[in-house]
């Protein structure tokens, strides 16, 4: 949908991103959506700080983030994300709807490559972005929902927006609206869960999206007894934003409300490497960069037991004669640091 460039602001001396429209016919609807998503002033969306028209060219300029979107950042290295970490994303999601919502500006193209974060894996902040072409994005899903699956197939812009498309989105003939964010948002934490969205990807995820199938409850490692009270109440708010009829998902103020009575950790994360395993598999430990040695119980481990030489990414907490590792993440094979 446009192109993004990292320029730098001379007047304030502060970087920024530079967005412009890659189709010429998109300059009216570039225009009006950059003037939409001004109206959003929240920290948990990306600023809109300018708009300029040269000649027949059109730039959006919109805070810079310094960080990584959710695909690349955290779907694509973890082999899952433990409930604490996704609780804390999904807190700052709601509150950055809701913000939208109140000034009335709805996303339509609500997906993990559209929403930013701050910070290593524990994730400090986050951003949602690309508010200022959603309505260019929607109207080009339109557009090939109603030409078919080979006008479908040859847009990246739905290809990519599918496994996080409403029912009524998909259905062309209905009116989207914010319930179809709260549809969006509730897929992209499902695949958070579990490491796949509900319905799938692709072309066949439409079917079973249009259909209405009520998908598995996404709790991944039900045996890890530790993390299942969080990952329950998780799953409940998930397959409530899914509910194939608008009218009975929660709206993002009451969404919001939900996720603030969710008790999950904000600690820092660390990485590092298992290097002892006790003959049980029961425990072992985690030798950091420094050197440091950290004790784990494979209770704490949200996903399939470790092997030595995995590498992992944990939070630590004192403990005697090691410190103590709890949640421990498993990296996959080809993003390990």
């Amino acid at each position: 949908m446009q192109e993004v460039y990292l320029a730098e602001d001379l007047h304030l001396s502060r970087r920024v991103a530079v967005k412009t429209p890659k189709n010429a016919s998109a300059d009216k609807r570039f225009e009006r959506s950059a003037i939409v998503s001004a109206q959003v002033n929240h920290p948990n969306v990306a600023k809109t700080l300018d708009y300029i028209n040269e000649g027949e060219a059109q730039y959006l300029v919109e805070e810079f983030i310094e960080g990584k979107d959710i695909k690349k950042g955290l779907l694509e290295p973890f082999f899952a994300l433990d409930p604490s970490l996704v609780a804390k994303i999904l807190h700052h999601l709601a509150k950055g709807l809701a913000a939208s919502h109140r000034a009335g500006v709805v996303h339509r193209d609500l997906k993990p490559s559209n929403v930013m974060f701050v910070g290593g894996p524990e994730v400090h902040g986050i951003k949602i972005t690309d508010f200022g072409i959603a309505k260019m994005a929607k109207e080009e899903i339109d557009d090939a929902v109603v030409g078919g699956d080979e006008t479908m197939s040859a847009s990246k812009t739905v290809v990519g927006a599918l496994p996080y498309m409403a029912p009524e989105v998909l259905k062309s003939q209905e009116s989207t609206g914010k319930e179809s964010d709260i549809w969006s948002a509730g897929a992209m934490i499902y695949e958070l869960l579990t490491g796949d969205p509900p319905y799938g990807r692709g072309f066949g995820a439409v079917a079973k999206i249009m259909q209405a199938e009520i998908p598995d409850r996404p709790i991944r490692f039900p045996g890890k007894t530790q993390f299942k009270p969080l990952a329950s109440d998780l799953a409940d708010i998930v397959l409530h934003c899914l509910s194939p009829n608008p009218v009975d998902r929660p709206n993002a103020e009451a969404l919001s409300a939900v996720c603030a009575d969710l008790c999950y950790t904000v600690s820092e994360r660390r990485f590092g490497e298992c290097v002892f395993l006790h003959s049980s598999g029961a425990f072992g430990k985690i030798r950091e960069d420094d050197g440091s040695k950290v004790f784990f119980n494979n209770k704490s481990v949200y996903g399939p037991r470790l092997t030595v030489g995995a590498k992992v990414c944990f939070s630590c907490f004192p403990g005697y004669p090691n410190p103590r590792a709890h949640p421990v993440l498993l990296l996959n094979e080809e993003d390990r640091p």
